[in-house]
């Protein structure tokens, strides 16, 4: 059994030796591919039309596929194209070409300006690209070129795919392909020449035809005509006839208030050297046959000014410099600095020297002087003198950043009421400062709403445009914190002195607006409180009334019809509180001031306990009846009372308190304590309608402040009589709720005797501490969305002079996208970067219209359809990537182009003849033919030699022999200064050969 078993286990060793190489696993991962992206079979579609290349779009698919270790990439480049309807073109003709071989016969699309090389070389509407991964690696040796070759020429024959397949050998930077392209029987090769050194013979025309020919190799004896497409391509770089219109800002005349497109307020606009670089104009003969002209190395008949077609394309200037963009980036640069305001301006700038301090004993003496100090002698003011000297002693006045005449300039421009100090004028401009604002409708005022910066006629945003001036013009970083501090002491100044800030809206911070803004308005809120209170006897009312708004909707809702009476009860009512009770509270601390409140309220209600208020308390602090209401028990008329303002708030304290809030946490000690907290102002208008109505109960008061918590119902009573009964809701028959507690422990005290919700004094100090100690990087985050909106509304402002489709849509784009960054706090840079790059593209796009209208003459020109025509070409030139010129050198567009190189050539044939050049406008007033101003210029030729020349070669010949099928050939040469490209596709009959 064992013998048996030997020669039975020798019969399964099968050694297995067609192992696929490399090679072959290459061109599998060619086919695999192929068939995954579709393109295997026969490839159908009709003619292109005109154009198709320029206006459609292209795309692309990439893969990666590798030979052994080294990897390539392969593209598919097509033209995106409607499918069509195969149902009715199933019926291939049977000796139809493919598709690659048709386009490259096909005129309606040479010279494409936007496609991929090999599309302009070839006319192909698709193709796949077979290239080095790396952008070093390179085929450079021929035997892998050809192996390479033979890969594709494989992988085409398997898989039957009629899609040109190209192979990209040499460096990348020659842009050198080899490829084929394979039908039924038919085959095309595309070859490449690429030279540096251009042979004489290959210069023009006929050179190539023969080189053209004798490639093609035709057996026929009568050669079939060539057909020719030629271009010539002229470039005017010379614009020195045409002065750029944008004129340097005169810096000298910043305080005469006229700076060119420079005053304060307005931020400077336009390119400060020209962002039209080239013009590139093409002259193209699109369909020419063999023999109709002569182009030779002695003669040539092709005369741009003769061409049938002109194309203009511009060549924009790289990142040309505008005075908005860099007005922005210079500012957002700020945003980076660490430096605080004082390490910047010197640190000794308010410290006390020892020179400086008088005799102590001359201090001391005035501390031990009986007569009380008058307040005005210890305004500000003062302060301000003494420090500003301090700074000059210790920086001497040359070194300060900003002079004194920019300086009062520029607070003159912010505070427009400080020319005139005087009392009675400054109060009669405060009250008409908001008259210039734009209409509130508009949607351009009210994107400070989206950008969440500053209303554009607000002191803020004038604030952020000066800064972003002096940061650019005046002393930079070191002009920003100057600015800053004097608007600080400014600030300071006008708290103490009871001056409102102008260029801000009344009412409580707007949280729409940066914090900043809110900031500045809780400091005015804070002024309007302390001088309500200090001009309490002159009758000077604040512009908000104090009393019956705070609380529920139902609170201000019932009483909202009697403003008349409303406003006589607040006159009388802020009389009152100037009494020398109110005096003597504002000078006590919160702590004495409480034991003061005790004590009144001892006196004058003492006896109180109990649910009813003693009826023989005097009511105080009465501001109107409540309609035809009466308390429920004295039957007394019920009287709204004069109540504090809830205090205003900015964001960051909205968060501190919800901070605090939150962290009181869930158990029912944290949510009573939180109630407490919340209710403070609820506590306030309960004692103040305690004082406005003796003997009151809780009913009494939520009719008034909360008309949904009373609940009234019709009852039928004993008698039979149908009577109306009301209750108080179920929430506040909830026992110990916080209206019953709120109600318990409040006391009848009118309003003014209150301890105040607002501590404006406090929050006042807080918001000055907060500025003065703001880094100029602080200051510039704050403002940062100010600028933007300035630079936006400026943009829009210059776009509707030149109304231009596309950056319309730029400038929507950029709002939506400022909004989406700006609304949440600190937005990242880069996304701030972002939204600046894309004002500095819409600039520039502005800009090059502004330089194509003046070197186009749009604005001279008298006939009003050429101006149009004009209009449409500059608006073109900017959107497309070439425009053909209607008329060519015969139309209003190409004359005008016609005679810029004209006169670019006499300067460059002499600069002596520079002073005679004639003006555009009298040029395009001349009229005659080529031959007259040829004549009128001498010598000189009307155009430079051309920067390019592009001939496309077609024909279809049967090859390799006679009896062959006749098959298209092509051939496209460029000739340009150190080029010289020759890329062929000959096409061969592999059935009759």
């Amino acid at each position: 059994m064992a013998a048996d078993s030997e020669p039975e286990s020798e019969v399964f060793e099968i050694t297995d030796f067609t192992t696929a190489s490399e090679w072959e696993r290459f061109i599998s991962k060619i086919e695999e591919v192929l068939n995954d992206w579709k393109l295997i079979g026969i490839s159908s579609g009709k003619p292109l039309e005109k154009g198709a290349y320029t206006t459609g779009a292209w795309d692309e698919k990439s893969d990666e596929i590798s030979f052994a270790d080294f990897k390539f990439s392969i593209t598919h480049h097509y033209l995106v194209q409607e499918p069509s309807d195969k149902d009715g073109k199933e019926e291939l003709v049977e000796d139809a070409l493919p598709l690659p071989m048709q386009d490259l016969l096909c005129m309606n699309n040479d010279f494409p300006p936007r496609a991929h090389c090999l599309v302009r070389w070839y006319g192909l509407r698709e193709l796949v690209v077979i290239a080095p991964a790396a952008n070093n690696d390179a085929v450079l040796s021929e035997s892998k070129c050809n192996l390479l070759l033979s890969s594709i020429s494989i992988a085409l024959g398997n898989t039957g795919c009629q899609v040109p397949l190209f192979v990209q050998v040499h460096h990348k930077w020659r842009r050198m392909y080899a490829g084929e392209c394979q039908g039924a029987g038919v085959r095309t090769d595309f070859e490449m020449v690429h030279l540096r050194k251009v042979p004489n013979q290959y210069t023009h025309l006929s050179g190539l035809l023969d080189i053209f020919k004798s490639k093609i190799g035709c057996p026929l004896t009568p050669l079939p005509p060539v057909s020719m497409a030629i271009r010539l391509t002229y470039v005017l770089q010379d614009w020195q006839q045409y002065f750029w219109p944008q004129q340097p800002p005169d810096i000298d005349a910043l305080v005469g208030g006229e700076v060119g497109g420079l005053e304060f307020g307005k931020l400077p606009f336009g390119a400060c050297e020209d962002p039209i670089s080239e013009l590139h104009l093409a002259t193209t003969w699109p369909h020419l046959t063999e023999g109709i002209i002569v182009d030779n190395d002695v003669y040539s008949d092709l005369d741009p000014v003769q061409a049938p077609q002109w194309s203009v394309r511009v060549r924009k200037a790289d990142n040309p410099q505008c005075l908005l963009g860099d007005f922005l980036s210079e500012f957002f640069k700020l945003c980076r600095r660490k430096e605080s305001t004082d390490e910047i301006l010197g640190r000794s700038a308010f410290e006390e020297e020892g020179k400086e301090v008088a005799d102590i004993t001359h201090a001391l003496s005035k501390l031990t002087e009986p007569a009380p100090v008058p307040i005005h002698k210890l305004s500000v003011t003062n302060m301000v003198h003494s420090a500003k000297k301090k700074i000059r002693k210790h920086r001497g006045v040359d070194e300060s950043p900003l002079n004194n005449e920019v300086l009062n300039a520029i607070l003159l421009f912010l505070f427009p009421d400080a020319a005139d100090k005087l009392a009675d004028g400054f109060e009669s401009r405060t009250s008409t400062s908001a008259g210039n604002n734009p209409p509130p409708e508009s949607e351009d005022y009210n994107l400070f709403s989206q950008f969440k910066s500053a209303p554009s006629d607000s002191l803020t945003y004038k604030l952020a445009l000066c800064l972003c001036m002096i940061n650019f013009y005046h002393g930079g970083v070191k002009g920003v914190a100057h600015l800053w501090q004097e608007f600080v002491l400014e600030m300071r100044y006008r708290w103490e002195n009871n001056y409102l800030i102008p260029g801000l809206a009344n009412g409580p911070p707007d949280l729409r607006c940066c914090l900043l803004h809110q900031k500045l308005q809780m400091l005015n809120c804070c002024i309007e409180r302390k001088k309500a209170r200090d001009e309490g006897k002159r009758g000077s009312v604040s512009d908000r009334s104090p009393g019956g708004t705070s609380g529920d909707t139902g609170k201000g809702a019932d009483h909202s019809g009697d403003n008349p009476d409303k406003e006589k009860e607040v006159g009388k009512s802020w009389e009152s509180w100037s009494d020398s009770e109110e005096e003597f509270f504002e000078c006590l601390s919160d702590t004495e001031d409480l034991k003061g409140n005790g004590q009144e309220n001892g006196k004058k209600g003492g006896a109180k306990e109990g649910n009813k208020e003693p009826v023989n308390l005097k009511p105080e602090g009465r501001l109107h009846p409540h309609g035809k209401l009466t308390l429920l028990h004295p039957g007394e008329p019920l009287y709204i009372p004069i109540t504090q303002e809830p205090a205003p708030m900015t964001e960051d304290l909205l968060e501190e308190q919800s901070e605090v809030l939150a962290k009181l946490g869930t158990s029912a000690e944290g949510a009573h304590l939180r109630a407490r907290m919340q209710s403070a102002c609820l506590l306030s208008d309960m004692e103040s309608f305690k004082a406005a109505n003796p003997g009151c109960c809780l009913e009494d008061f939520v009719r008034w402040y909360s008309p949904r918590d009373y609940i009234e119902e019709e009852v039928v009573d004993e008698k039979g009589n149908i009577v109306i009964k009301g209750e108080l809701s179920a929430r506040m028959k909830i026992p110990s709720n916080m209206w019953v507690e709120a109600w318990e422990t409040a006391k009848p005290v009118p309003a003014r005797r209150q301890k105040r919700l607002f501590d404006d004094t406090r929050e006042a100090e807080k918001v000055l501490h907060y500025l003065a100690v703001q880094k100029p990087a602080d200051l510039a985050r704050h403002l940062v969305p100010c600028i933007i909106h300035a630079a936006v509304l400026k943009v829009k402002e210059e776009e509707a002079l030149e109304d231009i489709s596309s950056v319309k849509k730029i400038i929507k784009q950029i709002i939506s996208h400022s909004s989406k960054v700006l609304r949440f706090p600190n937005p990242e840079d880069k996304k701030l970067e972002e939204i600046i790059a894309q004002i500095m593209s819409v600039e520039a796009i502005i800009a090059r219209a502004r330089s194509l209208k003046a070197k186009f003459g749009v604005e001279k020109c008298e006939n009003e359809e050429e101006k149009e025509d004009l209009q449409r070409f500059v608006n073109c030139l900017l959107e497309q990537p070439e425009v053909s010129v209607i008329g060519a050198g015969r139309g209003p567009a190409g004359s005008i182009i016609h005679k810029l190189f004209v006169n670019a050539q006499r300067l460059t044939e002499s600069s002596d003849e520079v002073s005679a050049v004639p003006p555009l406008d009298e040029e395009l007033r001349r009229s005659g033919s080529s031959e007259e101003r040829r004549l009128n210029t001498g010598a000189v030729s009307d155009f430079p030699p051309p920067t390019g020349r592009e001939v496309i070669l077609r024909t279809t010949v049967p090859r390799p022999a006679p009896y062959s099928k006749p098959l298209p050939q092509r051939m496209y040469s460029v000739l340009t200064k150190e080029d010289f490209r020759l890329a062929g596709a000959f096409s061969a009959d592999t059935t009759f050969f």
